[in-house]
């Protein structure tokens, strides 16, 4: 076994480089960046190397999870509205063949329908909503958990 620190990418979709900035009242005032470092120094504590992504292109997002596959032990993904839409990145998800955990900032479920039912869902081990950019922290934790 290597003694290299396993790699779990996180992934973040459409409109999150606005973190901060686009509606505060929803999102939080962290910024991207800000949510990222303290992951890092957290993944650092968990044994593990982290892989940062944000992309509002849907194909760079399938991209990395196509390169997860091959290098990570697992996925956190906040899609954003991806979620609601894109078939191509819950059909890329099941060909990783990896522990998926899903993130949402907001409770998706307490706001507009079409927010209410996400793609990614069907593929993911656990899915954290509702808990602002704490969510990230969650996933980390419970990868770590599960991949001891």
């Amino acid at each position: 076994m290597s003694d290299a620190p396993r790699t779990v990418f996180v992934l973040n979709g459409p409109n999150l480089n606005l973190l901060g900035k686009r509606e505060p009242e929803i999102y939080g005032h962290e910024t991207l960046r800000d949510v990222e470092e303290r992951c890092t120094a957290l993944a650092t504590r968990l044994g593990f190397a982290l892989r940062w992504h944000q992309s509002n292109r849907e194909y760079e997002i399938i991209d990395w999870i196509h390169e997860a596959r091959e290098t990570a032990a697992a996925i956190v993904i906040n899609p954003a509205a991806f979620s609601h839409t894109s078939v191509a990145i819950l059909d890329a998800l099941k060909a990783a063949e990896l522990p998926v955990f899903e993130v949402h900032i907001s409770n998706i479920h307490a706001r507009e329908s079409f927010r209410h039912h996400s793609y990614v869902s069907a593929m993911a081990t656990g899915i954290i909503a509702g808990f602002g950019t704490q969510g990230y922290d969650f996933a980390l934790r419970r990868a770590a958990q599960l991949l001891g």
